[in-house]
Protein backbone atom coordinates (compact mmCIF):
# COMPACT_ATOMS: atom_id res chain seq x y z
CA UNK A 1 0.00 0.00 0.00
CA UNK A 2 1.82 3.53 -0.89
CA UNK A 3 1.90 5.93 1.51
CA UNK A 4 -0.80 8.24 2.04
CA UNK A 5 1.27 11.15 3.99
CA UNK A 6 4.81 11.40 5.40
CA UNK A 7 6.91 13.67 8.10
CA UNK A 8 9.21 15.76 6.17
CA UNK A 9 12.13 18.44 7.31
CA UNK A 10 13.88 20.70 4.75
CA UNK A 11 17.13 23.14 5.57
CA UNK A 12 17.97 25.95 3.32
CA UNK A 13 20.53 28.96 3.57
CA UNK A 14 19.39 32.01 3.01
CA UNK A 15 22.00 34.65 1.00
CA UNK A 16 22.17 37.27 3.82
CA UNK A 17 22.87 39.68 1.82
CA UNK A 18 19.21 39.78 0.87
CA UNK A 19 18.86 41.94 4.00
CA UNK A 20 15.88 41.40 7.08
CA UNK A 21 13.19 42.09 4.62
CA UNK A 22 14.26 39.79 2.69
CA UNK A 23 14.84 36.75 4.74
CA UNK A 24 11.17 37.12 6.06
CA UNK A 25 9.62 37.14 2.69
CA UNK A 26 11.33 34.29 1.73
CA UNK A 27 10.62 32.45 4.94
CA UNK A 28 7.33 33.50 4.93
CA UNK A 29 6.92 32.56 1.25
CA UNK A 30 8.23 28.63 1.76
CA UNK A 31 5.93 28.64 5.06
CA UNK A 32 2.93 29.37 3.07
CA UNK A 33 3.89 27.00 0.40
CA UNK A 34 3.81 24.14 2.97
CA UNK A 35 1.18 24.83 4.41
CA UNK A 36 -1.01 25.05 1.11
CA UNK A 37 -0.02 21.34 0.46
CA UNK A 38 1.22 19.83 3.65
CA UNK A 39 0.05 20.23 7.75
CA UNK A 40 1.68 20.49 10.79
CA UNK A 41 4.01 23.01 9.46
CA UNK A 42 6.78 24.57 11.78
CA UNK A 43 9.43 26.94 11.46
CA UNK A 44 12.39 26.77 13.29
CA UNK A 45 14.89 29.56 12.02
CA UNK A 46 18.32 29.27 13.24
CA UNK A 47 19.65 32.65 12.27
CA UNK A 48 22.86 33.94 10.69
CA UNK A 49 25.58 31.62 11.04
CA UNK A 50 29.32 30.83 9.37
CA UNK A 51 29.54 28.32 6.84
CA UNK A 52 31.19 25.29 6.90
CA UNK A 53 33.16 25.86 3.43
CA UNK A 54 32.29 29.15 0.91
CA UNK A 55 29.40 28.99 -1.26
CA UNK A 56 29.83 31.21 -4.24
CA UNK A 57 32.75 33.33 -1.83
CA UNK A 58 30.55 33.70 0.66
CA UNK A 59 31.20 33.02 4.17
CA UNK A 60 27.62 33.68 6.49
CA UNK A 61 24.33 32.29 5.50
CA UNK A 62 20.90 32.35 7.43
CA UNK A 63 19.72 28.93 7.97
CA UNK A 64 16.30 27.96 8.59
CA UNK A 65 14.48 24.73 9.57
CA UNK A 66 10.84 23.77 8.20
CA UNK A 67 9.31 20.50 9.72
CA UNK A 68 5.86 19.44 7.47
CA UNK A 69 3.49 16.51 6.77
CA UNK A 70 2.17 15.95 3.18
CA UNK A 71 1.97 13.91 0.50
CA UNK A 72 4.85 12.28 -1.06
CA UNK A 73 4.74 14.24 -4.44
CA UNK A 74 5.00 17.68 -2.67
CA UNK A 75 8.92 17.72 -1.26
CA UNK A 76 9.99 17.65 -5.47
CA UNK A 77 8.15 20.37 -6.46
CA UNK A 78 9.68 21.97 -3.02
CA UNK A 79 12.80 21.33 -4.21
CA UNK A 80 12.44 22.30 -7.77
CA UNK A 81 10.57 26.09 -5.98
CA UNK A 82 14.10 26.36 -3.51
CA UNK A 83 16.32 25.56 -6.64
CA UNK A 84 15.06 28.33 -9.02
CA UNK A 85 14.63 31.04 -5.80
CA UNK A 86 17.05 33.62 -5.66
CA UNK A 87 18.74 34.11 -2.60
CA UNK A 88 18.61 30.18 -1.88
CA UNK A 89 22.52 29.08 -1.38
CA UNK A 90 21.50 25.42 -0.41
CA UNK A 91 18.98 23.09 0.46
CA UNK A 92 18.14 19.83 1.74
CA UNK A 93 15.08 17.94 1.90
CA UNK A 94 14.66 14.35 4.23
CA UNK A 95 11.64 12.08 5.01
CA UNK A 96 11.61 11.31 8.42
CA UNK A 97 8.86 8.22 7.86
CA UNK A 98 4.97 8.11 8.76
Amino acid sequence: MAKVTANYEVVYIIDPAQGEEGIAATVAKFQTLAEQHGSAVEVEEWGARRLAYPIDYKNDGYYVLMSFTSEPSFPKELDRVLGITDGIMRSLIVCKGE
